[in-house]
Parts: structure tokens; C-alpha cells; sequence
């Protein structure tokens, strides 16, 4: 199959979610990713379950559900970064590589001789990527952090939640790891810029990304907010800070979603729901006048939508385009029709002896279609492959590095 990254060779030092989701990403796209891992340990997420792939006897495996959703079409092998025997391995994986991407603590790698600017002096081609909490300087370069740390210091916990005076008021962490999902996302793109400018320069570079970076670059409009407002972006539940009507309102039956994004749809929004007089309202005709008087109007749509059920309003506003959804669980989001026509959910050939579930990624290329092959590998599942067939280790000095705890 023609891929669009086909022509790449990734060596994966990253564990845990941020760097994993980046080279999963090249993966997907084509590119050979080599996964290094601790010899009989590996990624620390291989462990984070339950639940576990179970193999075709039932049983299970060693590979959880969170290891599996970052690591397919990777290939395992098995090294101590530690071992100096280890190090010459990295080394020569680095010297026909075109990308290294590690998330150690700063200065772990540079210990070891694996530095960016060690492993320029061998390949000084190679696009090297270190992820890490607060980037590679500052007071905290130094420290760990996870994602959920992160999503406090910058600041989307402080807006997210119910409002404070209300049932329930506090701060709210996101459902999913957000900030490591995003870091690994910015992480792709800034590897894909790296081997673009290649092309010009004939040379690679060095790429410092930083899970607080990436947390507070998305705060985006609210930081604009901020700045030009002066007033600090408090909780508002499931409102929206600039536009009205957007958020959650309750129906007859269920609750609904309404996502108005300008005043044409809140136009056929009020016709809709039988309120034509709030469209031509001065107070509420433009998004700036919904927004500066919310309070008042936000109770008069409310007392709207409790003439109908959810799936009425949904079929009655789809059909005047006016944005609006259902609040899916897991198992109805992958029942959904549209969700079910693009093939977001995978099952993919796992070396337990079964297949793996999943999540497709959501690039679609015509021309260089996403590749998926097989699910995540199983701890050093390549280390013959690439240590014999790449690196031409013969058999018996890969048994004397398996003894050693090299490999």
C-alpha cells in the first residue's frame, strides 16, 4: 500500500501516552516506528489496566486497553539505556534513522551519550523530538508531571466544571488526557515540519515540546478574553464564554445540545422552537447583544425546550440546520450511523492470537490512506527482527546481551 510516510524510520524512546500518541500517529501514516522498551518491564502502560487484551484461551494478557490505543504498528525491542552495550545499539538504529522522539526527564539521554547533539554527530540528518512536562528550560525543567498536574497549571480546570453558587461547584478535569493527547498531536506536526524543512536544508533539528506549552497555547480565545478584557474565564458548566444559545438544555425527555454559532441559525432556531420574537429582540438579535444578556435570555429558551422530547428537537432543528446533538455514551457513539460509516472503530491482528479493538484515526488521505496492519506490539516482539535482520547481530551475540539484561 502507498503511504505518505513510507519513506521514514522513527526510533520511539517514549512511554506513557504524549510521545506514543506522536509516533502512533507517523505509524498510522506509514512510517517504520521502532519502539524501544525496558527489558522486561516496557512502557509503564502496559500494566495500566484492568482491562487486558485476553489472548484466544480467555486469558490475559500483559498489554492493557490504554497501552493498546497508543502503540499500534509499532515493533518492540527490548534495550538498556542504561548498559553502555545498550547505548551502541541506539546508536546505530540512529544512523539510517530519520526521527528520535524520547520523553526521559532533561538530561536523562545526554548521561548516557544520546543526547540531540551525540546523535547529530552520527546522523546529523535526524529530526530529534524530547517531550516533557515543562519543556527543556525554565524553573521547572527539571520536574515530572502528568497530564492531569497540567491540566490545572494551565488553567482549562479552572474553566471547566460547574460555576461556583451552583450544586456541585469545583473545578473538573477533562474525561481523557488531554494534555498529552494534545502534545502529541503538536508534536507530529512539528516532527512533519522538521522533515520538510529537510528537504531544503539537508539537515535535521531539534524540537523542545512541553505538555504546559501545549495546555496553554489551547486556551486560545479564552487567554484573548483574558487579555483584552482583563476579567479572569470563570466555570460555566456547559455554556459557552462568547456565543449564546450553546450549551446543555434540558428537554420533556433527555437533554439536548444546542451549538448556535451565528444569528442565521439563531434565527431558525427561534422559528423552531416557537419563539420568533426573540430573533428580532434588540436585546438578542446579534451574537454581542445574546451574549451581554444571557441571563435574561438563557430562561426563556429553557422554558422552550421543555415542550419537546430530545429526539423531537433533534429531528425537528437538524432539518432547519441548526446545530444541535445528543449526549452520547461510549456504546452509543460507536453504534451511531455516521460514526459506524466512517469505520472509527478497528479490529486489528494482535500476536496473542486475536485481534485488537481500535479507534481509527480521523486523517483521511486519498491518495496515501492511513495504513493499519496489526495492534500494539507484545514486550520485544522485534528484538530478533531488528537486531539480527538490521543490525546483523548474529544469534549468539544476541542470547549474551539477552543474558546480560542488555536486550
Amino acid at each position: 500500500m502507498k503511504t505518505a510516510l513510507g519513506h521514514l524510520k522513527v526510533l520511539d524512546l517514549t512511554r506513557i501516552l504524549a510521545g506514543p500518541w506522536a509516533t502512533q500517529n507517523l505509524a498510522d501514516m506509514g512510517a517504520e516506528v521502532i519502539k524501544i522498551e525496558r527489558p522486561g518491564v516496557g512502557d509503564d502502560t502496559r500494566t495500566w489496566g484492568p482491562p487486558f487484551l485476553k489472548d484466544a484461551e480467555g486469558r490475559e494478557t500483559r498489554d492493557s486497553s490504554y497501552f493498546l490505543s497508543a502503540n499500534r504498528g509499532k515493533q518492540s525491542v527490548t534495550v538498556d539505556l542504561a548498559s553502555t552495550e545498550g547505548q551502541e545499539i541506539i546508536r546505530q538504529l540512529v544512523r539510517d534513522a530519520d526521527v528520535l522522539v524520547e520523553n526521559y526527564k532533561v538530561g536523562t539521554l545526554a548521561r548516557y551519550g544520546l543526547a540531540y547533539e551525540d546523535l547529530r554527530a552520527i546522523n546529523p540528518r535526524l529530526v530529534y523530538c524530547s517531550v516533557t512536562g515543562f519543556g527543556q528550560s525554565g524553573p521547572y525543567a527539571a520536574l515530572p508531571g502528568y497530564d492531569y498536574v497540567f491540566q490545572g497549571m494551565g488553567g482549562l480546570m479552572s474553566m471547566t466544571g460547574v460555576p461556583d453558587g451552583q450544586p456541585g461547584a469545583a473545578p473538573m478535569k477533562s474525561g481523557i488526557a488531554i494534555s498529552d493527547l494534545l502534545t502529541g498531536m503538536y508534536a507530529t506536526t512539528a516532527i512533519l515540519a522538521a522533515i520538510e524543512h529537510r528537504h531544503v536544508s539537508g539537515e535535521g533539528q531539534y524540537i523542545d515540546m512541553s505538555l504546559l506549552d501545549c495546555i496553554v497555547t489551547i486556551n486560545s480565545y479564552q487567554a484573548i478574553n483574558y487579555f483584552l478584557s482583563g476579567k479572569i474565564p470563570q466555570r460555566m458548566g456547559n455554556a459557552h464564554s462568547n456565543m449564546v444559545p450553546y450549551q446543555v438544555f434540558r428537554c420533556r425527555e433527555g437533554d439536548i445540545i444546542i451549538a448556535v454559532g451565528n444569528d442565521a441559525q439563531y434565527t431558525a432556531f427561534c422559528k423552531v422552537i416557537g419563539r420568533p420574537q426573540l430573533a428580532i429582540d434588540p436585546l438578542y438579535s446579534t451574537g454581542p447583544q445574546r451574549n451581554r444578556n444571557r441571563e435574561a435570555l438563557i430562561p426563556l429558551i429553557a422554558e422552550a425546550m421543555l415542550a419537546r422530547s430530545m429526539e423531537e428537537w433533534v429531528t425537528l432543528l437538524e432539518a432547519h440546520n441548526v446545530p444541535c446533538g445528543p449526549i452520547h455514551n461510549m456504546k452509543q457513539v460507536f453504534e451511531d450511523p455516521q460514526v459506524r460509516h466512517r469505520d472509527m472503530q478497528l479490529s486489528l491482528p494482535h500476536s496473542a492470537g486475536v485481534n485488537a479493538p481500535g479507534v481509527a484515526n480521523p486523517i483521511r488521505l486519498s491518495d496515501t490512506p492511513i495504513r493499519y496492519e496489526r495492534s500494539a506490539p507484545t514486550l520485544g516482539e522485534h528484538n530478533q527482527a531488528i537486531l539480527n535482520g538490521r543490525l546483523g547481530l548474529s544469534d549468539e551475540r544476541i542470547a549474551e546481551l539477552k543474558r546480560k539484561g542488555v536486550v
